[in-house]
Parts: structure tokens; sequence; C-alpha cells
């Protein structure tokens, strides 16, 4: 073959039908996947569709060999708990694998002391090995301005910061970090941390859920365990969440998540104190109206997930 001949196994394509790609590289299943899972989170979902657009047209510029750069995927998560945010990292990261800008697509979530050693000289092996587990997919850091403590002097954070600053900016292809906090907090940490906001380039904000939502994502949990609502404990319920949400340290679904607990124990409790004999599968899944009264959010109390963030 002459230098000015072509090999056609080889060469690049003219054109790329990016709906094809859409189907046959699995980000329309991560996408539905999204939709089918989390309630409501709309302006959530279309930063995630609008990152994978951007994704799937540099995938097809790199395979018509036109001129392109892997784009900064670093990412900031900013909501109140309960809001979906570990969830989407995790969708996400399917994601990227699916288009190959991450190589294995796992998920490492850690926290200020997964990082941040006690003394000196402990700091850079945690921050490292923690990077190590992580590379080739997404490291997610959840209240990350909790690394940054300007008064304490002899705190290590800062350490931990300029390791995951270097890493972020010399392997941007092989590893995607997100932070994640409280919005306000957040945004705090950006200003007092400029080499974080310049390499991070997807902000994206996570909304409260609004009362049908947490109902809805009731019944999605419930469902995933086999059990539903009776027509007056759905009303009981649709009744607790305005309540509840107006207490302190509500968290979102996280507290949802609780209050349903609590009633499946109260659920229990009725049942093996006034079940007269067998029970079937209808009975063992089905939460009634006292199960959902009897919470302390009916009498004006704190519920019992008070303390939790």
């Amino acid at each position: 073959m002459t230098t000015a001949e072509i090999d056609p196994d080889t060469a690049a394509p003219e054109t790329v039908d990016l709906r094809a790609e859409y189907e046959t590289s699995g980000v329309r299943a991560v996408l539905d996947e999204l939709d089918r899972t989390l309630i409501g989170l709309a302006p959530v979902k279309t930063r995630i569709r609008e990152t994978a657009a951007l994704l799937l047209v540099e995938r097809a510029r790199r395979k018509l060999g036109l001129a392109h750069e892997t784009p900064t995927l670093h990412m900031s998560f900013s909501g109140n708990p309960g809001t979906g945010k570990t969830t989407v990292a995790l969708r996400m990261a399917d994601l990227l694998h699916r288009l190959g800008y991450v190589r294995k697509g796992h998920l490492v979530t850690v926290t200020r002391d997964d990082l941040v050693g006690q003394y000196i000289g402990h700091t850079a092996p945690k921050t490292r090995e923690v990077l190590k587990k992580a590379m080739g997919g997404v490291l997610f850091i959840d209240e990350a301005y909790y690394l940054w403590r300007p008064e304490n002097e002899r705190d290590y954070g800062q350490e931990a910061i300029e390791i995951l600053l270097q890493v972020m900016e010399n392997n941007r292809d092989d590893l995607v970090v997100i932070l994640a906090g409280y919005g306000d907090r957040m945004a705090r940490f950006f200003e007092a941390n400029p080499g974080f906001r310049s390499r991070i380039a997807h902000h994206v904000d996570f909304p409260d859920y609004d009362d049908a939502e947490l109902l809805a994502i009731a019944e999605v949990m419930l469902a995933a365990q086999n059990y539903t609502l009776t027509p007056t404990a759905r009303a009981a319920f649709a009744d607790y969440v305005p309540l509840r949400r107006a207490q302190p340290h509500f968290a979102n679904a996280r507290s949802i998540r609780n209050a349903l607990d609590r009633a499946r124990l109260r659920q229990a409790n009725r049942l093996f104190l006034t079940a007269d004999g067998p029970l079937d599968a209808a009975a063992l899944s089905a939460l009634d109206e006292p199960d959902i009264r009897a919470s302390r959010v009916f009498r004006g109390g704190l519920d019992a997930d008070r303390s939790q963030p």
C-alpha cells in the first residue's frame, strides 16, 4: 500500500449518527433509569442530559478525526440532604463509563475523615490511597467544605486539598471528582479555594422536593420492599409530609425513609398484638392509617430523626 492509499478499516468515517450512538452506547438506558428511579429533580435531569449530549458530540468528533480535547468533567452537586446527590453521582459514573470517559465506572464515596489525617505525615498517604481506589471512576466527596478549616492553623485539610487539586488537573482523563454539600457552604468553600472553582466545570443545584414528590417517593420506597399504603394511610401520610417538612433538620427523602421505617415498626407491633389467626401477604404488606398517625408529628412533637442533619 502506497502512502497515498488509505486503509478502509482504519480510516475515519465521514459521518456519525448521533441518534444511533445514543442508543448503542447505553446512554439512553442510563437516562431512562434516572427518570424511573428519581422523582422530580427536573433541573438536575436536564443538566445530566446536557452533559450526556456534550460527551456524545465530543466522542463523535473524535471518531471523525476532528480536533478534540477531553472535556473537564469535575462537578459540584449542591443541595440539602436527601435530594439524590449520591444517586445521581452513581448514574453519572455509569454514564461516563459507557461513553468511554472513565475506565471502570465505579463510584468511591468519601468524607473528610477518609482523606485527612490526625497527625503530620498521615494525610498524604490517606488521600493518595483514596485516589488510587477511585482512579478509572468517580470520586464523590460529601460535605467537601469540611476539608477547609481556616480557624484551625494546625488542621491538615489543606494538604488533602492540594493533593486533590494536583490530581484533578493531571489525571482528568482517568478520574472525575464530584464535590457535594449544602449550597451556601459550597459557595463559601469555592470562594476560599479558587483552585477548586477553576477545575469544576459543572455546577448542579439539587432542589428540595415538594409535598407531592415526597409522597410519590414514599410509595416508590415502599413498593421496592413489597409494602403498600392503604387509602386512609396514604391520606394520613399526605398530611404527615408538610408537618414534617416544617420541623427542624428535615432531610427530604432521607427523612421520608426514616418515617416509613418507623411506620413499619408500628405495623409489625399492631399485627403482633391484634392478629388472632393466620395472616396473608396483603395483611403483612399493608401500612394502615394508625401506623402513620401514631407519629409524634401529629401531636406537635419532633420526629425521631431530629438529630440527623
